[in-house]
């Protein structure tokens, strides 16, 4: 029996049981990756991570799915610094650097709150195929003209996500997934999940909310996404559906885990050179867990 130090951590969220909830398992090198698959099955999370020594940054982490490895994501990262500052390894920095499977992330951190604040900056933005709306809603029982413009297939760093951005709080609180439907659609598109959104908060504090429903083996929804809110905010930017490049995205409130980040599009519209999503993470639990 193997024991390593573990944090549970809610990400994006300045309270208990808020936001989006991911285990950080440390000293993780020497753990195979089936064991690590396993562990995110067992935790019944959406993502886990799993820190290592890293030759090329300050820290390293490797962030899996109940389904295998992903290459970066949002709320991992997050939960990763949170457990970092707990475990007192990032001391008094004010900047830092995180490697993970898509290359080295740069980290800013703000202790001017009740909770430091972490804002990665994302890689500049990929943009994919252009999808009918009709197409899309049709995944989540809604209609085209639920549909804001034209969804966009988009990537900055981690998975491509298709944004699809809705006309009103109404037509994102009706999605429901057709899983069946996106299962069959996926080997003739360019992207893993659609992210739904509206330019709108939850709250009046947001400008944004947004949805990511999944399939299984993962649970049924994510309540924050940190990845695809950078591909929100980089499609919103370029197709003039926000009017400045800061804002403050939403997600989660509808699942009773209301998240937010505080968003940066970095560069002209026509040329952005990354996507700063920052935010809080709250340790819920510490101890050991046994491999």
């Amino acid at each position: 029996m193997r024991t390593r130090p573990a944090y549970w951590v809610d990400a994006f969220t300045d309270r208990p049981m808020g936001g989006n909830p991911c285990a950080v398992v440390f000293e993780a090198d020497d753990l195979a990756e089936a064991a690590r698959i396993a562990f995110t099955r067992e935790a019944r999370l959406s993502e886990c991570s799993f820190v290592v020594v890293s030759d090329r940054a300050d820290f390293g982490a490797r962030y899996y799915l109940a389904s295998g490895p992903i290459k970066m994501a949002g709320h991992p990262t997050i939960a990763t610094c949170a457990a970092l500052e707990r475990a007192g390894l990032i001391g008094d920095r004010k900047r830092f650097t995180l490697e993970v499977a898509a290359g080295v992330v740069h980290i800013e951190v703000d202790r001017g709150g009740s909770l430091p604040q972490f804002t990665m900056t994302q890689y500049a933005p990929v943009f994919g195929q252009a999808h009918e709306p009709g197409t899309i809603a049709a995944l989540f029982g809604l209609d085209a003209r639920d549909v804001v413009g034209t969804p966009q297939t988009v990537s900055t760093g981690g998975p491509n996500f298709c944004v699809t951005v809705l006309r009103d709080l109404g037509a994102l609180g009706r999605a429901r997934l057709d899983i069946p439907a996106l299962k069959a659609l996926r080997g003739a598109v360019d992207f893993w999940e659609p992210f739904l959104c509206v330019t709108q908060g939850f709250t009046e504090a947001g400008d944004t909310a947004a949805r990511l429903m999944l399939t299984p083996p993962e649970p049924e929804e994510d309540p924050f996404t940190g990845s695809a809110t950078g591909c929100m905010a980089a499609y919103l930017w370029r197709h003039g559906l926000i009017s400045r490049p800061r804002f403050t995205a939403e997600q989660g409130h509808l699942m009773e885990r209301p998240g937010s980040a505080r968003v940066e599009v970095l560069g002209p519209a026509d040329a952005i050179t990354g996507v700063k999503v920052g935010g809080t993470g709250v340790v819920l639990i510490e101890g050991t867990a046994h491999f």
